[in-house]
């Protein structure tokens, strides 16, 4: 079919295809003899989509050692916690109940009764409260306790109030 248009590729000279088909021969043979190539039947397949897709020998080595780095770290922190709580030491336990209270209007005073669980041969202090309906603190007054052969005590301790109280409580206690 002759559509009148001339062809827009010149015809190749004897000499320029020489040239020409001796660099594509030339570039097939090194394409072929690459090792690794998809084509080149020594290469090992595996291998190469192994390391395509980061699942080579190098990269098992480098995530090899990751969770090993990351293990040696978790046994650091792990020992480190332990030697820590373990180094705190334990302090006697200091335990207050309450067992009742007596609100003293009159004599604008509450007067509130505790049990104290402390080990023997050791000091206390309590902090005892009074609280009015709103539940603010309306008088206060640090108790300090001698030391005693015996762990198990009780104690009343009159406390003054600014204004009328509805109650008193032993706040907290703690070795002096």
């Amino acid at each position: 079919m002759d559509t009148g248009k001339e062809s827009a590729v010149p015809p190749r000279e004897p000499a320029d295809a020489a040239v020409e088909d001796a660099a594509v021969a030339a570039s097939d043979t090194a394409d072929r003899a690459a090792p690794g190539r998809p084509d080149d039947p020594d290469a090992p397949r595996e291998g190469l989509v192994a390391d395509r897709y980061g699942r080579g020998r190098a990269h098992r080595r480098r995530d090899r050692w990751l969770i090993v780095g990351a293990a040696a770290a978790f046994a650091v922190v792990l020992v480190a916690w332990v030697v820590w709580a373990g180094l705190d030491g334990s302090k006697p336990l200091v335990e207050a109940t309450d067992l009742s209270h007596r609100v003293l209007n009159d004599e604008r005073a509450v007067e509130v009764t505790w049990r104290l669980s402390v080990p023997s041969g050791n000091e206390t202090a309590c902090i005892v409260e009074a609280f009015n309906e709103d539940f603010t603190v309306v008088g206060w007054k640090v108790v300090e306790i001698p030391a005693s052969d015996r762990p198990l005590r009780t104690f009343t301790e009159r406390v003054r109030i600014a204004q009328p109280a509805n109650t008193g409580l032993i706040s907290h206690c703690w070795l002096t």
